[in-house]
């Protein structure tokens, strides 16, 4: 009776609440087969292994990650659309830290053209960055330096990194005042390399 109503999407959504609960590295089949009172096997019919299960995690937050930007971005430009992206993106990263990090993984190139929710990260992301009057190749710079920096953040608020005494919260208004900055005042033609 446990197998009823087993499908690869409640799989996948149990998951990625695993991972939220016990960090994503340590999502195992075993793990959620346990949860739904099934053996390991049952799964293969879902989901191919660890890896398939870890992608469709990874796109399943990915998704939700985008979708709370694009509603924090909405109508904005400028410094106040780059301040709701970023808010957006913290909140998602320290409220739901296994598919955080589901985020943050390497899926392979042939997986990411079929998937609505990157094509959709990259048009909110790149679209937000065209306001500040960037086309490529420095689009593609000023999403790494985003992505890094809020990457980094996060992942030294989340694992308590910041020791001074100043509030985080105010570091976190400062660095996006400072991306802000950067991205106005972009180095526009000294290519290098």
């Amino acid at each position: 009776m446990a197998r009823a109503g087993l499908t690869a999407d409640r799989v996948v959504a149990a998951a990625a609440d695993l991972a939220d609960e016990v960090g994503f590295e340590n999502v195992s089949l075993s793990a959620l087969a346990r949860g739904f009172g099934v053996k390991d096997a049952s799964l293969y019919s879902h989901v191919r292994n660890l890896q398939d299960l870890r992608t469709r995690v990874a796109f399943l937050a990915g998704g939700e990650l985008i979708d709370r930007i694009a509603v924090a971005v909405a109508g904005r430009a400028g410094r106040d659309a780059l301040g709701a992206f970023a808010d957006a993106y913290r909140a998602y990263a320290l409220e739901h830290p296994g598919r955080y990090a589901a985020t943050q993984i390497r899926i392979d190139q042939s997986l990411i053209a079929d998937s609505p929710a990157l094509r959709r990260t990259a048009e909110i992301t790149y679209g937000m960055l065209r306001a500040y009057g960037l086309e490529e190749p420095d689009l593609t710079d000023a999403v790494r330096l985003l992505r890094s920096t809020f990457h980094g953040f996060c992942a030294l608020e989340s694992s308590g990194g910041f020791g001074a005494p100043r509030e985080v919260q105010r570091s976190w208004e400062r660095a996006v005042d400072a991306l802000h900055v950067a991205l106005t005042h972009w180095p526009r033609g000294a290519q290098v390399g």
